[in-house]
């Protein structure tokens, strides 16, 4: 059985891959914290310039596995996909990001915390929290409004509908859109095209543009304490089971 995260290495750029292709990379427990060993890795050598996140199959990600939220601990500042999100934020090298197919939830969050991403045609993102009884999480209900305004953030979280990846383009959700046979080669060059600036101004340029991590670290405490206490609610649990009949991720 192949690991649901692989990780590969070219020249100075490290390929993060959701490995989870028959269930869309929905992200479980175990992924969370390979995720984590992965971009703790990635930090800590002094090789790497940047790190490229992309998922196997057609689908980005679909989202958290459910049957994980429903089965698993509770929400706590222990749990794997806390220890993601923490990670996430205080990640100190550039990340790209390579969006196809189905991307909902975590999935588009995490992009949130991506400085250049490319989307292929066939991407079709959604924010679902709503929708299911939950609120959002990584930071977004902080994040999404300052890149794209507090009304169309609005819409996006109060609907959950899903927009395609012009829509995204649109709203600088994402850098450019490419057909999807390309999507890895137009990634992988800009990854590369990164990690090839000088390091120190590199670096100090992402920490200057993304700014203090304090506000951000607190916020997803708090979307954190509010999605945890919504798990346990017969709101959630009803909405569930619906998006569980019909097949989705969340």
């Amino acid at each position: 059985m192949s690991e649901p995260v692989l990780v590969s290495r070219t020249d100075a750029v490290c390929e993060v891959r959701l490995n989870r292709p028959e269930k869309r990379n929905a992200i479980t427990f175990l992924m969370y914290e390979q995720l984590v060993a992965a971009l703790g890795a990635a930090q800590a050598d002094e090789t790497l310039r940047a790190v490229l996140l992309s998922g196997e199959g057609a689908s980005f990600s679909a989202g958290n596995d459910l049957q994980d939220f429903l089965s698993g601990p509770p929400l706590s500042a222990a749990h794997p996909a806390m220890q993601f999100l923490r990670t996430l934020a205080t990640f100190g090298k550039p990340l790209v990001a390579a969006v196809q197919g189905q991307t909902v939830g975590i999935g588009v969050t995490m992009l949130l915390h991506c400085d250049l991403i490319v989307a292929a045609r066939s991407a079709q993102l959604s924010l679902p929290f709503v929708a299911l009884g939950l609120v959002p999480e990584a930071g977004s209900s902080l994040l999404l409004p300052r890149l794209i305004g507090q009304q169309r953030a609005a819409e996006l979280l109060f609907l959950g509908q899903p927009f395609n990846a012009d829509t995204a383009y649109r709203l600088g959700l994402v850098n450019s859109v490419v057909e999807e046979k390309s999507l890895l080669d137009e990634a992988r060059t800009l990854a590369r095209a990164v990690a090839q600036q000088p390091a120190e101004a590199l670096l100090a340029t992402r920490r200057l543009l993304r700014g203090d991590t304090g506000e951000l670290l607190a916020r997803i405490e708090e979307e954190a304490r509010i999605f945890g206490a919504q798990l346990q609610s017969e709101e959630f649990r009803a909405r569930v089971r619906t998006f569980l009949a019909r097949g989705r991720g969340g």
